[in-house]
């Protein structure tokens, strides 16, 4: 699997995340956000919030970085939900849309409306 079409999956099939997999995508997005700040009181109330953690069943999630991890995850949600899930992906090119609800294609400029 890609990785767009990995984080596809996660973005618009987030409710399909164990308890865990959500831990580890607010974690690491927490992390971004914080990147180059260096505030302690900061850091302190996303840990307070529970947006960053020390869980170490969560932390190893992110061993191999958020690539893998979203590709990981995004594998597992398609086999477990393949039903449930929709790739929307353009009629004329075949790449994928840019959401489930989309109805033009960003490469081809196609419109299936």
């Amino acid at each position: 699997m890609d990785a767009e079409t990995a984080n596809y999956i996660v973005t618009y099939y987030s409710n399909f995340l164990s308890l865990e997999e959500t831990m580890a995508v607010r974690h690491i997005h927490s992390l971004q956000k914080l990147s180059g700040e260096s505030n302690p009181n900061l850091e302190k109330m996303y840990r307070k919030q529970g947006w960053l953690t020390d869980n170490e069943t969560v932390l190893d999630l992110l061993r191999d970085g958020y690539d893998t991890f979203e590709i990981r995850v995004a594998n597992r949600i398609l086999k477990d939900n393949s039903d449930k899930v929709f790739l929307n992906n353009c009629p004329k090119c075949g790449k994928l849309a840019r959401t489930p609800m989309a109805k033009q294609c960003r490469f081809c400029t196609h419109n299936w409306h």
